[in-house]
């Protein structure tokens, strides 16, 4: 049986599925059909008493909404996945069973602002412990953090994802003594990765060169999905060099952020915010990745962006109701979880709390008899790929977070 293989995004890989699925066409993302689901729902043996003590050391956000169950499971799941060493698998199919730097510093963010402060600290460790000596990261890590799991190429948004996370892990400590204490622990994470975001944009004087981003391909062309969260990345990494008391550093970076901030509206404000500055490239158009230059990513919500935030929910759009990566994803119907996810999230956090439940309503009756989120869903509304994916179970319980404090 000949296998052939089929590009997943999110936090997801090129899985090979046997005779399922299609080649990827040059310059293009094609996805497939997919099995309706790859996940067992016996996936992992639950210890009821432990999940509950757990749970009770933290705390569910929107208890007695009608996220409650959705953000418990999604809680439970992210623990799972978590993996003693602080590795945290995207998903529990044997082709997702990986650490993504992306997808750990949303479990860490969303661990962290649920009370579980030691967990998100383990999560981040285990990628200071992985980090690249030049500060980067690899798109991918086997568990054990003994490596890679192949050739795949780095992907550099990683970087920017796990200074957002740092800082967002240390506001989240409960007392100006605690938040000093974890922003020690990561001291070494944060200079070196700043380091590599500040080297890869001289400071800040220069867009990125070109990488894969959360769309698992090879580019030829810059993406807005690796540039924003490398901006992300220096307005945190400057939050937490000033919380440290290193003010010239703080300054220095937080000035590099400004001059990338400058150069990134610049160039892509007049494609209105889409996944190349050049509309014409065939995978263009809107992307998922408008949503990193709004909060929670960014510290307010300017109106040219909601406004092509707008534009790529309705241009990503699909039968089942849910949203693809962008509008120049493969028509085929289906939806992906982590990308509705994150519009929930960063509606959320922008001041768009109808937006925000409107999503988050699609997503809780799309999830899995078991009750996880799943990665896909079909045009027939049926889960489809992994599940849980951590990405997605993240990004809810951050969405539903911030609707909390509203």
């Amino acid at each position: 049986m000949r296998r052939r293989w089929v590009l997943f995004a999110g936090g997801t890989s090129i899985a090979g599925l046997g005779v399922v699925g299609s080649t990827l066409l040059s310059g293009r993302t094609e996805a497939a059909p997919v099995p309706r689901l790859l996940t067992d729902p016996g996936w992992h043996t639950p210890d009821p008493a432990a999940d509950e003590a757990w749970l009770a050391a933290g705390r569910v956000p929107g208890a007695g909404g009608p996220y409650a169950d959705m953000v418990r499971r999604g809680l439970l799941d992210l623990r799972a996945l978590t993996q003693d060493n602080g590795a945290v698998a995207a998903g529990p199919a044997p082709k997702w069973n990986y650490a993504w730097p992306r997808d750990s510093a949303f479990a860490a963010v969303a661990l962290a602002r649920t009370g579980h402060h030691d967990d998100a600290g383990r999560v981040l460790q285990f990628l200071a412990d992985v980090r690249l000596d030049d500060g980067g990261f690899e798109a991918r890590y086997l568990l054990d953090g003994g490596g890679t799991p192949d050739g795949r190429r780095r992907q550099d948004d990683g970087a920017g994802w796990a200074l957002w996370a740092v800082r967002a892990v240390v506001d989240a400590e409960p007392t100006p003594a605690a938040a000093r204490a974890r922003a020690g622990e990561l001291q070494d994470l944060l200079t070196s990765t700043v380091e590599f975001v500040m080297e890869a944009t001289s400071s800040g004087g220069r867009l990125p060169e070109p990488s894969s981003d959360y769309w698992e391909r090879r580019e030829a062309d810059l993406t807005l999905g690796t540039v924003a969260p490398l901006l992300a990345g220096l307005h945190a990494g400057a939050a937490v060099f000033s919380r440290l008391g290193q003010r010239t550093r703080a300054r220095q970076v937080s000035a590099a952020g400004e001059r990338l901030a400058a150069l990134l509206h610049e160039q892509f404000a007049p494609s209105g915010y889409a996944r190349y500055v050049d509309l014409s490239e065939p995978s263009g158009g809107m992307d998922a990745a408008v949503t990193f230059l709004l909060p929670p990513f960014t510290a307010r919500a300017e109106p040219a962006v909601l406004a092509a935030f707008d534009a790529y929910q309705a241009d990503a759009s699909r039968p089942a109701g849910g949203l693809a990566p962008g509008a120049g994803w493969k028509q085929d119907g289906i939806s992906w979880t982590p990308e509705t996810a994150l519009v929930a999230c960063a509606a959320a956090h922008s001041g768009r709390p109808e937006q925000a439940r409107a999503w988050l309503d699609w997503l809780n009756v799309h999830r899995t008899s078991w009750g996880s989120i799943p990665e896909k869903v079909l045009a027939d509304g049926t889960p489809a790929g992994p599940a849980p994916l951590g990405w997605s179970a993240a990004a809810v319980v951050l969405a539903v977070d911030e609707l909390d404090s509203l």
